[in-house]
């Protein structure tokens, strides 16, 4: 299947510290290129795959699950642990989820988490609605391009696929159930005016995991992608502080 032009994976080689990108549910690595970029340019080692299903057709995307998805995920930070001295893992909406099932089951490995508007829930009505609904109606109208600046369009999926869309459901579930078992230094990014995800998703992530440094910064001029919105930069050299702040701190506590 030819992957949408601007939608393919990217890497950059670096220093001793490395960074994993995560893009989120629809999405392609599209999103988090300024990111990536911004990282590599502070001598940081950065790698961003595109998740399997997503940056071809959405139809593809809905022969696919999260344990495809979080497969991708394990064997890209497998790639940066066996070339880095530390790994940081940073995700955008379902790529923080990812982050942080990540975080759960390797919590010796993840040097910390930098996550923007992550997704561990959804109020939706339809929700319950998705274990028969998947089966009848293959799509619903998209979720991606949210997006307050003016001319600046997200590379994703004009439809949301319902039944990719009901495994993203369950991974939500398990990721609510084992935040306690994140330990790794967190900071998350949320925005005020976000019509994807609601704040709740933040609350319910900052007070389940375990992290003893634990941050929420507020976005107020961007909307859901805000990786590609009015505050990118704030992010973009936040996370360059919190790498710089724990990798020196993990450097010298060895």
């Amino acid at each position: 299947m030819p992957v949408l032009p601007g939608a393919e994976p990217f890497r950059f080689d670096g220093g001793p510290v490395g960074v994993l990108l995560c893009h989120g549910f629809t999405g392609t690595p599209q999103s988090l290129r300024p990111w990536g970029e911004a990282l590599a340019g502070a001598g940081l080692s950065v790698l961003c795959p595109r998740l399997p299903g997503h940056g071809t057709r959405w139809q593809e995307l809905n022969r696919t699950s999260w344990q495809d998805w979080y497969a991708e995920i394990v064997h890209s930070f497998d790639d940066l642990v066996g070339r880095c001295d530390q790994v940081f893992v940073m995700g955008l909406s379902m790529g923080g989820t990812l982050a942080l099932r990540l975080a759960e089951r390797r919590p010796d490995d993840v040097a910390g988490l930098v996550l923007v508007n992550p997704s561990v829930l959804s109020k939706s009505r339809a929700l319950a609605l998705l274990p028969v609904l998947k089966w009848v109606v293959q799509s619903r109208p998209a979720v991606g391009n949210d997006i307050k600046r003016e001319g600046v369009t997200e590379l994703a999926y004009e439809r949301t696929p319902l039944r990719a869309a009901h495994s993203l459901a369950g991974l939500w579930k398990l990721v609510r159930a084992d935040l306690n078992a994140v330990v790794a230094p967190l900071l998350v990014y949320r925005s005020i005016d976000d019509h994807i995800v609601e704040p709740e998703n933040t609350e319910v992530v900052l007070a389940g995991v375990s992290s003893e440094q634990k941050e929420e910064r507020l976005l107020r001029h961007s909307y859901h992608v805000a990786t590609l919105d009015n505050d990118a930069e704030e992010i973009f050299t936040g996370s360059i502080d919190f790498v710089r702040s724990h990798a020196r701190a993990a450097s010298s506590g060895g």
